[in-house]
């Protein structure tokens, strides 16, 4: 019996499953594995121990793993595409195949079909295909520059928006919870954490962001209503150029920000609405890690000349 493993190499969490010609056997979540965020050692951390504790699960010794693919930010980069393929071969004599992760994400939620998938975690992208094979793609050229709506995202902006309040003479309950989570003891040295080489952990404050606006902080709760906003004009981008005009190919959503807040949901589906009345915003969120199965598959089958 042939077996496939499926990866989602996400920058706060790596997701990882194990499967066969037909079902899934196992899953596995570790740490981050995102080489450029967290680095080459605890990628290797989070991948091994993603992949060890399926293979366990599942009773597979990873010698059996037919073939891998794993989707990761940066995998168009031929040196991280290198690393994340010469980590797992440490393990496992798999071919590997290392895909961008907008594109296991599409193939979980179309398949080989067209669709457009909106990806908003600790970074985002928008990636999106017609019925042609043509792709697309708006946003995600990085967090100091890119990543509209991401967790990094809102959290960097949640410090603009601390001191913009401030400037205004506002109150915002972010303030002190930001102090806390960072553990600093007043404003200017918030300033200075934020202006940091290397940055400070920003995805972080999303969290606190999300509790802030359930209090019904009016700052917290336009910073997440900005972020749906930039994640459904991203998504717009896409949209326009790959189908100007209707019927347009449904619309998807998957990570972090988009599972955990409904306003980012609820703003992003309104903004879509309001420019394209008839299109298809699915409300069931994608595992991308399936995508990434599913893609493992493919390429062992096709190895077979199934």
């Amino acid at each position: 019996m042939a077996f496939y493993l499926g990866i989602d190499g996400g920058g706060t969490k790596t997701r990882c499953a194990l499967g066969d010609d037909t079902k899934t056997l196992a899953t596995a979540i570790a740490g981050g594995s995102n080489v450029i965020r967290v680095g080459e050692a605890l990628a290797r951390e989070a991948l091994h121990a993603s992949v060890l504790e399926a293979c366990t699960a599942a009773n597979v010794a990873p010698s059996h793993i037919q073939s891998i693919c794993v989707g990761a930010a940066g995998a168009a980069r031929p040196e991280i595409a290198g690393k994340i393929q010469s980590i797992l071969a440490e393990l496992t004599p798999a071919a590997i195949e290392v895909v961008g992760d907008m594109v296991i994400a599409l193939e979980a939620a179309f398949g080989a079909g067209p669709g457009v998938i909106a990806i908003a975690g600790t970074g985002s992208i928008v990636y999106g295909r017609d019925a042609t094979g043509r792709t697309a793609r708006a946003g995600g050229w990085g967090f100091a520059i890119s990543d509209e709506g991401s967790g990094h995202w809102i959290g960097k902006h949640a410090i603009s928006a601390i001191l913009h309040a401030l400037d205004a003479g506002q109150d915002t309950s972010l303030s002190a919870m930001v102090l806390q989570t960072w553990n600093l003891p007043g404003l200017d040295a918030l300033v200075e954490a934020a202006n940091s080489q290397p940055p400070p952990d920003f995805p972080q404050l999303f969290r606190v962001v999300l509790k802030a606006a359930v209090e019904r902080d009016s700052v917290a709760q336009a910073l997440l209503a900005d972020a749906g906003s930039q994640l459904a004009g991203l998504t717009a981008t896409v949209v326009c150029r790959l189908m100007p005009t209707p019927p347009h190919a449904p619309i998807a959503m998957t990570g972090s920000v988009f599972r955990q807040s409904t306003e980012v949901r609820q703003i992003f589906y309104n903004c879509l609405h309001a420019q394209f009345p008839a299109l298809e915003v699915r409300s069931e969120l994608v595992e991308p890690v399936d995508g990434a199965l599913a893609l493992a598959r493919r390429a062992g089958k096709a190895t077979k000349g199934i």
